[in-house]
């Protein structure tokens, strides 16, 4: 059985940092595309950042140069370093392991950036 769990969230002041993380059992995440999405209120979701299985990286415009995504193979995680929070950050962010079209999704966590 495949699960996606995430976890890291939380509320944040803006200019501030978190650090999420996406722990995967039942696969093996470095086979994977390793992707963080996130969903605010009354919005649809969003690609934030993927990593694919040779490393190479993909950002949305909106958080490069602030969100980091990484993996650890060996713990079979991965994760999204978050700086400079802005308000506009705030969403739901989920974790997404993609092969050949099938697709296993986490729950999802809460990150809140207000003052």
């Amino acid at each position: 059985q495949v699960q996606v769990v995430e976890s890291g969230g939380g509320l944040m002041q803006p200019g501030g940092s978190l650090r999420l993380s996406c722990a995967v059992s039942g696969i093996v995440s470095s086979r994977h595309f390793m992707g963080w999405y996130r969903q605010a209120p009354g919005k649809e979701r969003e690609l934030v950042a993927e990593v694919a299985r040779d490393g190479s990286t993909t950002y949305a415009d909106s958080v490069k140069g602030r969100f980091t995504i990484s993996r650890d193979n060996a713990k079979n995680t991965v994760y999204l370093q978050m700086n400079s929070l802005k308000p506009e950050d705030t969403a739901v962010y989920y974790c997404r392991a993609r092969l050949f079209g099938v697709e296993f999704w986490g729950q999802g966590t809460q990150v809140t950036v207000s003052s």
